[in-house]
């Protein structure tokens, strides 16, 4: 029973997310904004819904290793795990600004992060509250930003089209979050299960099964961006994600529920390699190809992501 739990949960936040997704695009064409900041916000926000009810639900419900875990294994899984096999798929290239302002930006939120949580194991209500602060203030600087420089990025004849699009905005949001509430319930009921039935801890099942689970709108949205030669999209997608798992979802975690670390080594061993992964991508850019992440960088990530899988169990 707790395997169907899981499997139909993960179900469930796959297809909230797709609805969600399209309806979080939809919106954000309407505001005239580019797509590497679609990428970075909406998109972005939208993928990482699936981590913030899950860290919502499993704080209030007594599992805050699943909320902590959540958001380190979907950190690690979005750049090794998802960006990888991206790359390995569909070799990308990029723009100056990931790694002079995203990227600093995801490995600055990982360190204030790590800060907060080395200091007393857990994150409180103003901790919370400083992190969501942050991300309003990152959210309209970006938005600003690309409509003083880029200005309106869409054609006369893309913005018929979109505009058209946005009548059912009402409907994929709704059907979106309604899947993302239930599904989440699901996966967190039949992870905390598996994880009682099998002997091993809730740390191990959030950081493996449960991550990847909520890294999947983000796996499926990337791609999706790739193959559609919206490099921007697809990049934008996972920084930002790893962006908003930390001052969303963690921020509104912790304002609603503190979170207390029950496991020690979430703290000793886990968020190093949440770390570690952040700061490889930099190195990545620029040390076979200036400017483009290929195949053979895909190799590393993915494989990089399996020892710690490996290493996990």
């Amino acid at each position: 029973m707790n395997i169907l739990y899981l499997i139909v949960g993960l179900l469930v936040l796959i297809f909230g997310g797709e609805f969600l997704v399209r309806g979080s695009v939809a919106l954000a064409i309407r505001m005239r904004v580019s797509m590497v900041v679609i990428g970075l916000t909406v998109v972005s926000f939208a993928t990482s819904a699936p981590e913030l009810i899950v860290s919502v639900y499993a704080a209030i419900n007594g599992h805050p290793d699943i909320a902590f875990g959540n958001v380190i294994g979907s950190n690690i899984a979005n750049i090794s795990l998802v960006l990888g096999l991206t790359a390995l798929l569909y070799p990308l290239s990029f723009k100056q600004r990931l790694y002079k302002f995203d990227v600093p930006v995801m490995l600055s939120a990982s360190m204030l992060f790590g800060y907060f949580l080395f200091t007393d194991n857990s994150l409180v209500f103003w901790e919370g509250l400083i992190f969501v602060l942050l991300l309003a203030l990152l959210t309209v600087y970006m938005i600003r930003r690309s409509r003083a420089f880029e200005g309106d990025p869409f054609t006369e004849e893309e913005n018929g089209k979109n505009e058209l699009a946005t009548k059912k905005l009402v409907i994929y949001l709704f059907v979106g979050a309604t899947c993302l509430y239930f599904g989440s319930r699901l996966l967190v009921d039949g992870a905390s299960g598996l994880a009682r039935v099998i002997g091993v801890s809730e740390r191990v099942i959030s950081l493996s099964v449960v991550a990847f689970g909520t890294s999947v709108p983000e796996l499926a949205a990337s791609i999706i961006a790739a193959f559609k030669k919206e490099k921007d999209l697809s990049l934008g997608n996972l920084i930002g994600s790893n962006i908003f798992n930390i001052l969303a979802v963690l921020g509104v975690t912790s304002i609603i529920h503190p979170i207390k670390l029950i496991d020690d080594r979430i703290l000793t061993v886990d968020i190093w390699w949440m770390f570690g992964v952040s700061f490889l991508l930099m190195p990545l850019m620029f040390l076979f190809r200036k400017g483009y992440i290929g195949r053979l960088e895909g190799v590393i990530l993915l494989f990089t992501y399996i020892s710690y899988i490996t290493l996990l169990f």
